[in-house]
């Protein structure tokens, strides 16, 4: 039901990017300001409206919360398809980031007090099979709908039946005692009750691991909502892509390769971090520089067929990083502040990857145009490319800093 909420979550999220095209034909906006509303904008609301949310889900039931903000942001994306210009869109769109704001950090907590630390990876990729699946069904679901129908459609629909799962979600979800599935429940976190939302936020920010892993998270998401965002778009500008080809093959890209990747990579974290908790940071930036060359192929394809054949690689590798950074993420603080602490992860990883990475996509792609014309979307993708190694060089650092952790408790 989680997994089921957090589809969407992440459908509700990337509808407007999905329908970029006939957005843009409707209502005449520019890629900067594509990449603004799909970035920036919801960022803003999406990743600072966690924080509170947070540390009021450590205090309450989380499952109340996700279920209000799901009806929230589902009533919110009913709101987007009644823009008539711009600027609506844009409030309607900080509306949908305010309610996704409650969505995973409590989900995050749920299911960390279910299940047990050797199984938490595996079960945090389960449930990270909603970005990949919310992904390829809003490509399926909405271009099938924009195509036959209107633009404006999608968004009804998806928005009334995220209406009706939040009533579910309060019928099926069972709020687990904090702490069930550790083995030591009774550790330092009794005192987290007391903890002042200043003071949670604090400790969370002065662990170096904790930051670290923040940051290299936000560079592989920066690469991930830079090229998520864009890439219907780039596929029908660039690659001669309709979108009803979209609906089907793109899609199915989406649907197969990210969820198998997310799923490999519980799985092959899980196995491995049980040798070393270094495991969680130098998976994924194998994952990354493995990625480098297909996405080159896929920006550099001169057709979209061999486009969609690159991106398979990247779209199973570049998301590696994100069961690995939550579990790692939970497993290091008690467990009444999973909530806050998911929450705090949630707002470096999405604001540097949500908020600026599909601002700085589009901002490039503006840039480009006067030199690049029609193909400046392309050259966008190309100064993106950097970024890969730059997430991978955080995740060794990290890597480096768990080891040398692990040497000082043995000692």
């Amino acid at each position: 039901m989680l997994a089921f909420v957090y589809v969407l979550n992440f459908l509700d999220r990337q509808l407007v990017s999905i329908l970029a095209k006939p957005i843009q034909d409707g209502l005449g906006i520019t890629d900067g300001q594509l990449g603004l509303l799909t970035g920036f904008y919801f960022a803003l609301f999406y990743c600072f409206i966690a924080i509170p949310v947070g540390w009021l889900a450590d205090r309450t039931s989380r499952v109340k919360v996700l279920a209000a903000a799901c009806a929230i942001w589902s009533a919110a994306t009913a709101a987007c398809g009644m823009a008539a210009n711009y600027g609506q869109l844009v409030v309607a769109r900080m509306l949908v980031g305010v309610g996704e704001a409650g969505g995973v950090p409590p989900s995050y907590a749920i299911i960390s007090d279910t299940f047990p630390r050797e199984r938490r990876t595996t079960a945090m990729a389960i449930f990270n099979l909603g970005p990949p699946l919310g992904s390829a069904l809003g490509v399926a679901f909405g271009a099938t709908l924009a195509a036959a129908f209107d633009w404006r459609i999608p968004f009804y629909v998806i928005g009334a039946i995220g209406v009706a799962t939040a009533v579910l979600v309060v019928w099926t979800v069972r709020e687990p005692a904090r702490g069930e599935a550790d083995q030591a429940a009774a550790q330092p976190a009794i005192r987290s009750h007391e903890d002042g939302f200043a003071t949670a936020i604090a400790r969370f920010f002065g662990n170096p691991l904790l930051l670290t892993a923040s940051l290299a998270s936000g560079a592989g998401n920066f690469i991930t909502y830079g090229m998520l965002n864009f890439t219907v778009l780039f596929l029908m500008r660039e690659k001669g892509m309709q979108l009803e080809q979209v609906a089907v093959w793109y899609a199915l890209v989406v649907a197969i390769a990210m969820s198998a990747g997310i799923y490999a990579s519980g799985r092959i974290v899980d196995r491995y971090a049980q040798r070393s908790k270094a495991a969680y940071a130098t998976v994924p930036a194998a994952s990354l520089v493995l990625a480098i060359p297909f996405f080159l192929g896929f920006v550099w394809a001169p057709c979209w067929e061999l486009a969609l054949a690159f991106l398979i690689v990247p779209m199973f590798l570049n998301s590696f990083f994100l069961s690995a950074t939550v579990t790692f993420v939970q497993g290091e603080v008690p467990a009444e502040r999973r909530v806050i602490s998911g929450a705090l992860l949630l707002l470096v990883m999405n604001f540097i990857g949500l908020g600026l990475g599909p601002t700085y996509v589009g901002m490039m792609s503006d840039i480009f145009r006067p030199a690049f014309g029609d193909h400046a979307l392309q050259a966008a993708y190309y100064a993106l490319a950097p970024m890969y190694l730059i997430g991978a060089g955080l995740f060794l650092l990290l890597a480096r800093m768990i080891r040398r952790h692990e040497q000082g408790e043995a000692g």
